[in-house]
């Protein structure tokens, strides 16, 4: 099979173009999904077992009023009790829920609201993902940051007074190895004080290097836990075997990294199995590694560049909110992170009940951070953005509506002695 990464030109070969719609109609023609390819990490872990085991036994329809009252009532949340919470028969609790959601966030983050911001410093990928714009086969304005470039985007965003970021790269070993994250990572040192990841998953001594150049957390979007439907939907590159990208997690805690994210793409599968695993995956990695610092992040589908693939299921904006009270309720001591893929509305709203981390000054494109901080025209070359954002503010303008809001917004609250 042709390897066809990268696509820049207008028209693909006719070959390269034989070899999409033989991946796209031909499941024979694709990798088995569930194979490990050469050098990827085999690790010894149950918790896969234990989430999907629930996964694929749970049936949404099954409960009742009185199972999301008895939920509710209960001072802990039982495994069961966020079945109840996340099935049907809940969303007429919606106000109840996100009352008891409430109560558990002010009593273990009081009212603090923290606020980070990504920056993308490549978006090349060598997957074939039919949803997100970064994939190979779409044809976008494609950039690499160099180190000059990297920096430069960094002391932009620092000088807006943020001191957290979360670095992220398209799925690309050849174009942003390890080593160039790394440097990013390093960079990144030098303007903040929190660095997160979102790259592609890596092996455990590859996540204690980016540890040791400075990387504090990683976030990895399993994207749905649906094994049937990842097949479908990855189609091409290291991102379409499944059980290493579920296992990235627990790796980087193997090569020491302070903190983990975990998140499904909600409108690509099932939403309410996608939460629940999510949620499960957390918590069995919670307690076999208490001293990691977790956190949830609720995503929904947004538009990409070129879409013409695939259409998200209904994920109403009250289901978001049913999904991020269970999530709180379950697991009260978990950050939750809801991204400006929502309409500022609505990060407003849920910052108030459950939500502790929320994005600001957000571009999901590459190198353009000067234009869009300062308001200056540049001369420098852009990259495509990976979707579309729905909340536009800047961190100026985010830490006043939080004010308002009666939460204090936080920039950091970790000190390395």
């Amino acid at each position: 099979m042709e390897n066809c990464f990268f696509i820049d030109s207008e028209y693909l070969s006719k070959e390269a173009l034989n070899n999409k719609h033989r991946l796209e109609t031909d499941p024979s023609f694709r990798k088995n999904h569930m194979e490990y390819l050469p050098g990827m990490e085999q690790i010894t872990s149950d918790i896969c077992t234990k989430v999907m085991a629930h996964m694929n036994s749970y049936d949404a329809d099954v409960y009742t009023e009185k199972d999301v009252k008895a939920a509710l009532g209960h001072e802990v949340c039982s495994v069961e009790d966020l079945k109840a919470l996340l099935s049907p028969a809940a969303e007429p609790f919606l106000e109840e829920m996100a009352q008891r959601a409430r109560i558990e966030t002010s009593k273990h983050f009081g009212n603090t609201v923290y606020m980070f911001t990504p920056l993308y410093i490549a978006n090349y990928c060598e997957n074939y993902c039919v949803y997100c714009g970064f994939n190979c086969y779409n044809h976008i304005s494609r950039m690499k940051l160099t180190p000059e470039q990297i920096e430069h985007e960094m002391k932009i965003i620092s000088e807006s007074g943020m001191e957290e970021i979360l670095i992220l790269t398209g799925e690309s070993r050849s174009q942003s190895d390890v080593a160039y994250i790394g440097e990013a990572c390093k960079l990144a040192r030098n303007y903040f004080r929190m660095v997160g990841l979102e790259i592609y998953p890596l092996n455990t001594n590859e996540y204690r290097y980016l540890h040791e150049c400075g990387a504090d957390y990683i976030t990895v979007f399993q994207e749905t836990y649906d094994t049937d439907k990842y097949e479908s939907l990855h189609l091409l590159g290291h991102k379409r075997v499944w059980p290493y990208r579920f296992d990235a997690q627990e790796r980087a805690l193997m090569g020491g990294m302070r903190g983990v994210a975990f998140s499904a793409l909600l409108g690509l599968s099932d939403f309410r199995k996608d939460a629940l695993a999510s949620a499960l995956h957390a918590y069995y990695i919670q307690r076999k590694y208490p001293h990691a610092e977790l956190s949830l992040s609720c995503p929904r589908l947004r538009p990409i560049v070129n879409n013409e693939k695939i259409s998200p299921l209904d994920v109403d904006e009250s289901k978001l909110c049913q999904i991020i009270c269970a999530y709180r309720i379950f697991l009260p001591f978990i950050g939750i992170t809801v991204s400006s893929r929502e309409s500022a509305a609505f990060r407003n709203g849920i910052a108030k009940i459950a939500a502790t981390k929320i994005s600001a000054g957000v571009s999901t494109g590459i190198g353009d951070h000067e234009s869009k901080y300062t308001g200056k025209e540049t001369n420098a070359a852009q990259g495509d953005e990976q979707f579309e954002i729905d909340d536009n503010r800047s961190l100026d303008k985010m830490y006043q509506d939080m004010a308002a809001e009666g939460l204090q917004p936080v920039l950091n609250d970790y000190l390395y002695v």
